[in-house]
């Protein structure tokens, strides 16, 4: 629904007021002027086109009757018994309710696409020195680009020249600029604040994650739950049925003499109006779109209603821990030296090494000391898989896990460390362990918030870890999980998840998408967090972009909230269309009460959906 469409809708509703108005004024007794007539008819054609082409194009398409053919229907009957005013006032509130729909739908694609500023159209292109601006879908896997100060980045590529800072808030919803320099990833979508850039292309654009991301906004405002689809399938044939008792209705009362043909004719054309099942399909399309909506403001990316569905009755939340109960920034806990070594020169050395490395623990040490250790003109070596190499003054020293004799003063505070659960890096000096840095994975900030939150939900929750028992351990305890379990592979976490699932009933798995894919593709509802990879987007049926592990008790109580309002329009629209039918048949109603009531349920169906956009 586009912003145009949405306007056009509104106004044609606007026009068709003044005209009802009109008509009003105008009027003078029975019968009426034929330019009053003509007035409600236009107000019935301006009013009704959008629902009636909508309406006409489902029937050729789904090769059956719907709810928009059953309003024309019953307003053409109101005109034919005289009764414009009655007619035009009926598509009137119909369309208004189309509109408010359509709102429900424009905030929900407005919520989704505005998850992250999408990437630019153009890009300046590299080639032989000189910068040329060109299409973006134009990119080949390769080519290299220029990103400038204030520019976003155009494609999902590598830095291979210069040093910048990226607000990537777009994407992650981190709102701290990012340092990168040669070598690091980089996403479309992320703004260049600090110096200028050339970036390699690793994807095609149309894979990028930014392309990824508009592709699931249109597949998740399509996609219908098992609940719309009943809805739909009941429309189909329920048209059928209200036509055939207002068909009955006029036919068979005056064949026995009980009605005249014109009371009979009229009381027809009020079970058209009233046995419209108009509120009853508005009941969930407008929730689940609101509540999509909901979730995509908190920067959540739900694909469509079926996973918010799959959330009701759910009886446990499986964590990885690297990237979901940790922050997956390992932080230092501490370093130790042995007494006869001078700690500020080792400091030194150890930062010079660890600062020529790539590695996440070597990145946190290196950041954990600063530019004043940096030995100068000292050549290192990376020893894949063990750490970093050097030799300084005739001796060497490797950073990393390398086999060596620990210097006895170390043993005990190394068991304990490892007790602790920490990673130790080992200082080595010409083969002796002199030092070591232990170092432990932050829990995040809110994390024994979230497991009681969910606790108080009645929803147990299982870490699952491919750290070592002692690591496991540590964690567990303080992040409050109800259980855990440690040297977890990938295989054995997928067994993990059936086990619960066998055991406990519905589970959620969350996890980073990448080793944890297999797991999130068995679990019932599988999350993944952070910045939305390539493998969490296809893999996991939510995805959380702002990190943030308190959004998982929200989405439980986002579809709980949403099951209760789809619910309460079900229970409130099927009431209303079985009173109003009732009503009828005993001649209670008459077809401007029974216009205005249907249409207002319907009305209020979706003003209660419209409830999910808030809190």
């Amino acid at each position: 629904m586009t912003k145009k469409q949405l306007i056009v809708e509104t106004s044609s509703v606007l026009i068709s007021v003044v005209l009802i108005i009109m008509g009003f004024i105008l009027s003078q007794g029975k019968p009426e002027p034929w330019y009053v007539a003509l007035i409600f008819g236009l107000s019935f054609l301006i009013g009704g086109f959008a629902k009636a082409k909508e309406g006409v194009l489902a029937t050729f398409h789904n090769k059956a009757l719907n709810v928009e053919i059953l309003m024309i229907l019953a307003a053409l009957g109101a005109f034919i018994v005289g009764d414009y005013s009655e007619g035009a006032i009926l598509i009137l509130i119909f369309s208004i309710s189309g509109v408010l729909e359509s709102y429900a739908t424009s905030k929900s694609e407005k919520a989704l696409t505005s998850l992250l500023e999408l990437a630019p159209k153009t890009a300046i292109l590299l080639k032989n020195q000189i910068e040329t601006e060109v299409m973006v879908e134009s990119l080949l896997i390769g080519d290299q680009v220029v990103v400038k100060v204030g520019q976003q980045v155009p494609v999902d590529g590598t830095i291979i020249s210069g040093f910048t800072s990226l607000d990537q808030a777009a994407i992650t919803g981190e709102f701290v600029p990012v340092q990168k320099s040669e070598g690091d990833s980089v996403f479309a979508g992320s703004i260049n604040i600090e110096s200028s850039i050339v970036v390699q292309t690793d994807k095609s654009p149309k894979d990028s994650v930014v392309q990824k991301i508009v592709d699931f906004v249109k597949k998740a405002q399509s996609e219908k739950t098992k609940s719309q689809s009943f809805i739909d399938r009941f429309e189909r044939y329920y048209v059928y049925i209200v036509i055939l008792m207002a068909v009955l209705l006029m036919i068979v009362p005056p064949m026995f003499g009980w009605w005249t043909q014109s009371y009979a004719f009229n009381r027809g054309v009020i079970v058209l109006v009233v046995g419209s099942p108009c509120a009853l399909v508005a009941s969930i399309t407008p929730a689940m779109l609101s509540a999509l909506s909901n979730g995509a403001r908190n920067r959540i990316l739900i694909k469509g209603g079926t996973p918010l569905e799959s959330l009701i009755g759910l009886k446990a939340v499986i964590m990885d821990k690297t990237g979901t109960i940790t922050t997956g920034i390992p932080k230092v806990i501490r370093i130790e030296t042995i007494d006869s070594i001078d700690e500020k020169y080792v400091l030194s050395v150890l930062y010079t090494l660890e600062k020529q490395s790539r590695h996440p623990l070597a990145k946190s040490i290196a950041d954990h000391l600063d530019e004043s250790y940096r030995l100068k003109d000292i050549k290192t070596v990376e020893i894949s898989g063990r750490g970093m190499e050097a030799e300084i003054d005739h001796i060497k020293w490797q950073v990393g896990r390398f086999d060596s004799t620990i210097h006895p003063e170390l043993v005990e505070k190394m068991d304990r460390c490892n007790a602790l659960g920490h990673s130790n890096v080992s200082i080595v000096r010409n083969g002796e362990t002199v030092g070591f840095v232990a170092l432990m994975d932050t829990i995040r900030e809110h994390a024994k918030d979230v497991t009681n939150d969910l606790r108080s939900l009645g929803i147990k929750t299982i870490l699952l870890t491919g750290d070592h028992q002692f690591t496991a351990h540590a964690i567990a305890k303080e992040s409050g999980v109800d259980a855990f379990e440690a040297n977890m592979f990938p295989a054995d976490k997928v067994k993990r998840v059936k086990k619960y699932q066998k055991e406990l009933g519905k589970v959620m798995m969350v996890g980073d998408g990448i080793n944890d894919a297999p797991a999130l593709a068995t679990a019932d509802v599988s999350v993944a967090m952070g910045t939305g990879t390539d493998v969490s987007l296809e893999t996991a049926d939510i995805v959380i972009m702002n990190d943030a592990l308190e959004s998982i008790p929200k989405l439980v109580r986002l579809a709980k909230r949403t099951r209760r309002i789809t619910l309460q329009n079900i229970i409130f629209s099927v009431s209303v269309i079985a009173i109003l039918l009732i009503s009828n048949v005993f001649g209670i109603i008459e077809l401007p009460v029974g216009v205005v009531a249907h249409e207002t349920s319907t009305i209020l169906v979706i003003l209660n959906s419209l409830r999910l956009l808030f809190k």
